[in-house]
């Protein structure tokens, strides 16, 4: 079965090559301005989603290993996407919003816990990572 999402106006199409099952909320600082609270992705190794509309994607280097996409048409963002050389290189963490159908998305992770405002909190039992802990996992490849 085909998974499907797309952006705001839909001038953005992405085709998983595999329905995603978890979703992770990030915590982080540049994460929350982005995305205007608590950033929900789905995690998408390198090569495993295609995007229609691709002239329709500007891209923004948020920092030194990685980029952020959106809209150029609505201003939806769409992803982010790991750019610094190593077994990670090109992985996505797709917008969770993007999903044309979220049935079966289940909430696991999340990062940064230690950056997370006291202003919400999930229910549910999910791994939970400080930001150190979570980029010492990306250095030792996990």
């Amino acid at each position: 079965m085909t998974c499907t999402g797309s952006c705001l106006c839909g001038a953005v199409t992405i085709e998983f090559a595999e329905a995603p099952k978890e979703t992770g909320a990030c915590h982080c600082s540049m994460c929350r301005k982005w995305s205007g609270g608590v950033y929900l992705a789905l995690s998408v190794p390198a090569g495993k989603a295609a995007f229609g509309g691709e002239e329709n994607i500007a891209l923004y280097p948020s920092s030194d290993w990685a980029e952020r996409a959106f809209c150029k048409t609505c201003g939806a963002n769409l992803f982010y996407r790991l750019t610094a050389p190593g077994p990670h290189q090109g992985d996505m963490f797709v917008c969770f919003g993007t999903l044309d159908d979220p049935s079966g998305v289940t909430l696991t992770e999340e990062s940064f816990i230690d950056e997370k405002p006291e202003a919400y909190a999930f229910a549910g039992d999910t791994k939970k990572l400080t930001g150190a802990e979570l980029i010492a996992q990306f250095e030792a490849g996990g």
